[in-house]
């Protein structure tokens, strides 16, 4: 469910400009309204806390665990909707963090400019978005709490980075988004039996999402070659740190959800991520990226070591949501 503008985007043949504008007449032509193109009130899409499509199907990396499979029916349904709840919840966070980095941003524009106009374009969608997460929450009756501590306390420090070092924080935009969007896919690609509220949910987020991503990827590849030596080599370091960081954030059960949900330290330790299984989903999040890393020159031998170190090394996509089983 992707947008029929979207490819033209990449066109290798239109100007960056030219691209930006696809973005924004596709933002146009295709955007969703969080209380227009859900119908929260349809029956089939209550939450019941009996109903098995709860259940964390095996693309999830708890759903799959044999801790988790070896729970009796009505405890995986209620981990799987406090874990669905929280992961939108986090991404909620981390979204209003993107809004007000955006607009920080869209200050320093000049008039006339294609990134202004996208940049607006792409607030306006994510806000759409943390209306429709918090409502899915809201409706959850779940007391979820999102980020870790640390993360809720720096969150609104972050924004300033769109401004002092926009290159850096798009790059950190990927660093929330493209985790979200591989699990997201990932989940609709296997087609289990779903609950339908959530699934539209998702259907809807990837599909903007898609636009997003793309910008982000446009904005880093124009920008790269304007770049000093140094400025390259410290985002060498700082951007797979980055990465892990807001990966973690997103993924990684906070100390409080792990202990709401009751998952045991040693399952914890083995999902995130000491097993073979698990490390494996990890480095497969980040091919886009690791392609975007070379194109825009700050994939090198000493970044390449720090990728490795934090676990997201590995081949590169040749092309972006490129699935995993054909990077291989």
């Amino acid at each position: 469910m992707t947008s029929t503008l979207e490819p033209q985007a990449g066109d290798p043949f239109l100007t960056y400009e030219e691209r930006l504008r696809t973005l924004s007449e596709a933002s146009v032509e295709q955007h969703f309204d969080a209380f227009l193109d859900i119908d929260w009130d349809d029956p089939d899409h209550a939450i019941d806390p009996t109903d098995e499509r709860w259940i964390l199907p095996e693309v999830d990396v708890l759903g799959r665990h044999p801790w988790y499979q070896a729970l009796p029916r009505d405890e995986q349904i209620r981990i799987g909707i406090y874990r669905q709840a929280n992961v939108t919840k986090v991404g909620l966070q981390f979204e209003q963090i993107l809004i007000a980095g955006l607009m920080n941003y869209a200050l320093t524009l000049p008039n006339g400019s294609a990134e202004f106009r996208y940049a607006t374009h792409e607030a306006t969608e994510e806000c759409h978005h943390t209306q429709m997460f918090q409502e899915f929450v809201n409706r959850s009756g779940q007391d979820v709490g999102g980020g870790s501590r640390f993360f809720r306390t720096v969150g609104p420090l972050l924004p300033l980075a769109a401004k002092l070092a926009p290159f850096g924080f798009f790059y950190g935009v990927l660093a929330g988004e493209e985790p979200i969007d591989h699990v997201q896919k990932s989940v609709l690609r296997a087609g289990d039996g779903m609950h339908p509220l959530l699934q539209r949910i998702m259907q809807i987020h990837v599909a903007e999402e898609a636009r997003h991503i793309g910008f982000a990827h446009q904005y880093l590849v124009h920008k790269a070659p304007r770049l000093r030596r140094g400025e390259r080599a410290v985002l060498s370091i700082v951007v797979p740190v980055v990465m892990k960081w807001l990966c973690n954030e997103i993924l990684v059960p906070s100390a409080k959800a792990r202990r709401d949900m009751g998952i045991p330290k040693s399952v914890v330790d083995d999902l995130y991520w000491d097993s073979e299984d698990s490390q494996k989903f990890l480095r497969d999040l980040f091919g886009d990226v690791r392609m975007l890393a070379e194109e825009t020159g700050i994939m090198n031998p000493v970044s390449r070591r720090v990728w490795r170190a934090l676990g997201i090394d590995g081949r590169s996509s040749r092309y972006r949501s490129q699935p995993a089983s054909a990077a291989a």
